[in-house]
């Protein structure tokens, strides 16, 4: 039988045990004492980071975890997951709400609770293919930049003693849309540090997480649909587990102000068609390399379920936004590679300040107010905000693939 679990130890992060399961021991007692008996509010809880972060913060027993998504069999997935896993904590209030966290309703339950001792939000739209047309990117920078002040807002009413929102590597030196939308959260919401903690994390790829390529693969097998990757793109992974984990430490330990990273190295960098090579031998495939996407699925088509080979296509990367390399931090920002074991720290880096936020925000919002806006005027925009922001058009984007 196929364990995801021991495939990605075996052969994505290479690594048996987290990597940060070093850390967490060595702050155990910081983490109880700030976890332990506390109220805590996860916005964006159903996805891959969210209910990962969940899971690792359960192990610390808060008194209650309040949980916001719009993804409803999501919110249903988590509870049983939970509720299925032996020896973790599940506090009496563990409570899951199918609802925006920009919605009115929202608001209500976060006066009537009077705030929350920690609030990790990872609502966000986190793909590159999210930048498609000028509607896909006004979805994308409402959800990751607009709607989040909003949050912010609020959150003043009744600050909390800490405040994470996870970020992504694309935002250092952004190439994506999606990257700059992370990289003006990451102004956004440092400029509130002022009124509460503030930290965020730069991560990049979790292995197999919902939505993502190699998760797509098992919806593929399931389908006797053929699988594809690119050849050239090279990443970094973490494991789900270890997605979780690396939140939590920077939301417990980190100072405000503060952006973690896991600490990996270039040689730990894999392609996906080498982790495919390895899926489908682990799936007891041998691969057949087809030319193109018109063969590979007319080889599966004809492919009995007995089959012990199965098609695959390889490819080279040519839609907007796709980064050739990634990094977590860039010249300039302060960096700390010495305070934890496997995670480093960007202790200081440059910010602009609320009224540069309050400005751009303000300038966004007028050009979507536009009918006939057009998605150049949003790159232009950002370019102005981040002026190291680089993107390059090729007029292909990731939907038109398998």
């Amino acid at each position: 039988m196929f364990n995801l679990d021991k495939f990605i130890a075996d052969s994505v992060t290479f690594r048996p045990v987290s990597m940060f399961e070093a850390d967490i021991e060595a702050n155990k007692e910081k983490l109880t004492a700030e976890i332990k008996g506390k109220k805590i509010c996860v916005i964006g809880g159903a996805g891959s980071i969210g209910s990962s972060f969940i899971k690792a913060v359960l192990r610390f027993e808060p008194k209650s975890v309040v949980i916001i998504d719009l993804n409803e069999n999501g919110l249903a997935e988590l509870v049983r997951d939970v509720r299925s896993t032996e020896d973790l904590f599940v506090p009496d209030e563990f409570r899951c709400y199918t609802l925006n966290f920009a919605d009115p309703i929202f608001e209500r339950i976060f006066r009537e609770e009077k705030g929350f001792d920690i609030v990790a939000n990872f609502s966000a739209h986190k793909h590159v293919r999210s930048e498609k047309d000028k509607y896909s990117v006004q979805a994308l920078i409402e959800n990751n930049d607009i709607k989040a002040k909003k949050l912010m807002d609020l959150l003043t009413a009744y600050p909390p003693k800490h405040f994470f929102c996870v970020s992504t590597d694309k935002a250092a030196n952004p190439v994506n849309i999606m990257g700059a939308s992370k990289r003006i959260m990451e102004d956004l919401v440092m400029a509130y540090n002022k009124y509460f903690k503030v930290t965020t994390a730069r991560f990049a790829n979790v292995a197999f997480s919902n939505g993502s390529l190699p998760d797509g693969w098992i919806h593929r097998l399931q389908k006797k649909q053929p699988l594809a990757a690119p050849s050239d793109v090279k990443r970094y992974f973490v494991s789900p587990e270890e997605s979780g984990q690396i939140c939590m430490l920077a939301c417990v330990l980190g100072n405000g102000g503060e952006v973690f990273f896991p600490k990996l190295g270039e040689d730990q960098m894999l392609t996906f068609s080498a982790i495919c090579d390895d899926f489908v031998k682990a799936e007891g495939f041998t691969k057949v390399e087809c030319n193109n996407d018109p063969e590979a699925k007319q080889y599966a088509a004809k492919m009995s379920y007995e089959s012990d080979f199965y098609p695959v296509v390889y490819f080279k990367s040519d839609t907007t936004g796709e980064k050739a390399y990634e990094e977590f931090y860039v010249p300039g920002e302060k960096v700390n590679m010495d305070r934890f074991m496997a995670l480093g720290v960007v202790e200081q880096t440059f910010r602009k300040n609320m009224n540069e936020v309050n400005d751009f925000f303000a300038e966004l919002e007028s050009i979507f107010q536009k009918d006939d806006f057009s998605k150049v005027e949003v790159v232009e925009s950002i370019k102005k905000f981040i002026p190291n922001f680089e993107h390059e058009e090729k007029g292909k984007n990731l939907d038109q693939k398998m």
